[in-house]
């Protein structure tokens, strides 16, 4: 029995990932899929960003340009490298044990130099647009950074909206983890990229994955599995905005010419999404 028509999962894949996403969704809209329309939607790191956007029910050109906290000065993350260079090192070799790992990884978040929480946070409310929860069902995944288990946030968490998506977005290293009700909270793609399982009762299922091209499809069709929707449409980005791209998912220099390429790459994207988008509610 499929309890929910259509699911959208969105996956992790850097600021140049959200910025492909938002372009992708805006040149789906404007050919007539509104992914915003989702019965629920699963955002994992910066896929949470653009989740959040989308269940608001907010245009995603918003995202055409990157968007600064009120009173920035647009001063870029605090990057520990030597934090990010250990936390690579543990993920590279997580397989035989992938629990140990983010643990450990966890402990590199909480040791790392990054910041304050409250300036990721400001960054993120201002790129999401909205104070408050959606209406619409949103599922944003988090890793607690001590247990290096993993928690879900949504409408009825009492999460702040923003610490939320700042939480699922702050990857060791690079941002710092959050405090929600006194735990600490990491990026949510240290599990999963894209978390599809989450999606599982729908009917339709779309998971769009900015990584795609960059790590093994194994994990992915475990979670499609999981989910086990009747019809399933993944989107990954094409040559053309993998070359967009570059070669670094966390450089704001490519954030405008990968939102380019998804609102290109958007066209080819309608025709194989549309008839599973727009396939009236039904049970199996």
């Amino acid at each position: 029995m499929h309890t929910l028509d259509r699911a959208l999962a969105l996956g992790a894949g850097g600021p140049v990932g959200a910025a492909w996403m938002a372009g992708l969704a805006c040149g789906l809209r404007r050919g007539g899929v509104d992914l915003g329309e989702a019965d629920l939607i699963v955002g994992t790191s910066t896929g949470a960003i653009v989740g959040a956007v989308l269940a608001a029910g907010q245009d995603p050109a918003r995202l055409a340009t990157p968007v600064r906290p009120a009173g920035s000065d647009g001063t870029p993350p605090q990057v520990d490298g030597h934090r990010l260079g250990e936390a690579f090192a543990v993920l590279r070799d997580a397989a035989s044990n992938p629990a140990e790992a983010r643990r450990r990884v966890g402990r590199i978040a909480l040791a790392a130099e990054t910041g304050p929480e409250q300036a990721h946070v400001a960054r993120m409310r201002a790129l999401v647009g909205a104070e408050r929860w959606p209406d619409r069902k949103l599922l944003i995944t988090v890793l607690d950074a001590e247990t290096g288990e993993q928690e879900v946030f949504d409408r009825a968490s009492g999460a702040p909206l923003a610490s939320a998506v700042a939480a699922s977005t702050a990857f060791p290293g690079i941002y710092p983890p959050i405090t929600i009700d006194g735990r600490r909270y990491m990026d949510g793609s240290l599990q999963s990229a894209t978390n599809a399982r989450l999606a599982a009762g729908a009917r339709t299922l779309v998971v769009i994955d900015p990584q795609a091209h960059l790590f093994p499809r194994e994990l992915l069709h475990q979670e499609l599995a999981v989910a086990a929707a009747h019809t399933v449409v993944t989107i990954e980005p094409d040559p053309a905005s993998i070359h967009a791209f570059g070669s670094d998912l966390s450089d704001r220099a490519a954030w405008e010419p990968a939102y380019r390429a998804g609102l290109r790459q958007a066209a080819d994207a309608v025709g194989r999404l549309s008839p599973a988008w727009k396939t009236g509610s039904g049970t199996d």
